[in-house]
């Protein structure tokens, strides 16, 4: 009877934090940024992953409170513990460009958020590997470019750019101009203009 209990508690619990979340998003909608914030922090505070990612979205961009970059880190990082894949992008961003500790611990572990993202299909995250790998201090071309074509793959026009240039330079991958081109011509066509730019030229 106790575990029953407890069940029944845990379950209108988390069905409080989903209403008071579906709240918040269409308050957002509606421009009642304070409201909004103020539906996600409750439900953020109760342990839901999905409203901590927003409360975080919230003091990033300053949306219905302060901008805060320190409770940004905290509500993504919570967010991302708890395997919401769009917060393990965010917040393994947010260590390389704001977090605590050595540059070598931030980006080790920025780099497994990330890759946790992109392998469950966040094309944001599979864009930012593949320019981070193919930008970094130590190069690694074959790694960016799997990220690259993962990105444009799921219809990211720029990743696709990035991919003729791969190609056009012989970066991770045999050196083609036909293929270059090939991925130019996609590009262009979801609307990049680099892509076109660099099929005029």
């Amino acid at each position: 009877l106790e575990e029953a209990a407890f069940q029944l508690q845990q379950i209108f619990r988390i069905d409080i934090s989903i209403a008071l979340n579906i709240l918040g998003i269409q308050s957002m909608r509606a421009g009642h940024c304070r409201v909004a914030f103020t539906c996600f922090k409750l439900a953020a505070d109760r342990g839901y992953s999905k409203a901590q990612f927003n409360v975080g979205l919230c003091y990033e961009h300053g949306r219905g409170t302060e901008k805060d970059l320190e409770k940004t880190g905290f509500y993504y990082c919570q967010a991302a513990s708890s395997h919401h894949p769009m917060a393990q992008y965010r917040y393994g961003r947010f260590l390389l460009q704001h977090g605590p500790g050595s540059p070598w611990d931030r980006q080790h572990k920025a780099l497994a958020l990330l890759e946790q993202a992109a392998g469950a299909g966040i094309t944001e995250a599979q864009a930012y590997l593949g320019v981070f790998y193919m930008r970094g201090l130590q190069p690694q071309e074959k790694r960016g470019l799997k990220y690259l074509l993962q990105a444009a793959n799921s219809g990211d026009a720029q990743s696709r750019f990035h991919v003729g240039v791969c190609y056009e330079q012989g970066l991770g991958v045999q050196q083609s101009l036909a293929e270059a081109l090939r991925h130019y011509r996609q590009s262009a066509a979801a609307g990049n203009r680099q892509a076109q730019d660099r099929l005029q030229a």
